[in-house]
């Protein structure tokens, strides 16, 4: 790995690289270099090894571009991605992999658990969603109940048109936002429709900003 330029290295990485997406470098046997998104993140570290089944290890073995959907076997979340190998005088020396959140299932609704049973929510009306209390709470205009899913599972299962994660703990429906304040230390305040105020938090201010485009 030594040998390869930062421009051949670059080159690659431009050719995946995109907007919500994690990206991995590996050598032909461990990952050297990660960078996760705000929207997916596999947990690798640098050493961890290609594990087999995943685009990456494909990508090496075959010496040819991978993209694929990629189920939760493998991670613990299922992905989308795209692995590039690279060579140097002829001989393979890696691949830049990109990794994207999957698309949603079908569903198209959310049923959440309240005191008198379960009620199923089109995703339109969700405002949005806060991790407390070990639970996932889903606030609507009128009503709210709790789901066993954690806020990085509904990460992949909600509309990516719809939905950004604004806070460790919150998922914002953008249709919802009726105005965005400006908060001590560059982050946000956003009331909703529904009468609530949800935070941005420092760490997800820039990205909120680039989605939102402001």
């Amino acid at each position: 790995m030594q040998s390869i330029t930062l421009s051949s290295l670059l080159d690659v990485i431009g050719e995946v690289f995109s907007d919500e997406i994690s990206i991995a470098v590996s050598n032909t046997k461990e990952y050297i270099y990660y960078r996760p998104s705000k929207r997916i993140d596999l947990k690798i570290k640098p050493g961890d090894l290609l594990k087999e089944g995943t685009i990456a290890y494909k990508a090496v073995v075959t010496q040819q571009k991978v993209s694929e959907f990629i189920n939760r076997d493998i991670f613990g979340v299922p992905y989308h991605g795209m692995a590039v190998p690279f060579l140097h005088n002829g001989k393979i020396e890696g691949c830049v992999t990109a990794i994207s959140p999957a698309l949603t299932e079908g569903k198209s609704v959310v049923t959440v658990k309240n005191s008198d049973g379960w009620i199923p929510i089109p995703f339109a009306n969700v405002v949005f969603l806060e991790a407390k209390d070990k639970k996932t709470h889903v606030f609507t205009d009128t009503y709210s109940g709790t789901h066993k899913y954690s806020l990085q599972e509904f990460e992949y299962i909600l509309p990516r048109d719809m939905f950004i994660r604004c806070h460790r703990s919150f998922i914002v429906n953008v249709n919802h936002i009726k105005e965005i304040f400006p908060d001590s230390h560059s982050t946000f305040l956003l009331a909703m429709d529904n009468g609530e105020r949800v935070p941005v938090s420092q760490s997800y201010s820039s990205y909120f900003r680039k989605l939102l485009g402001f």
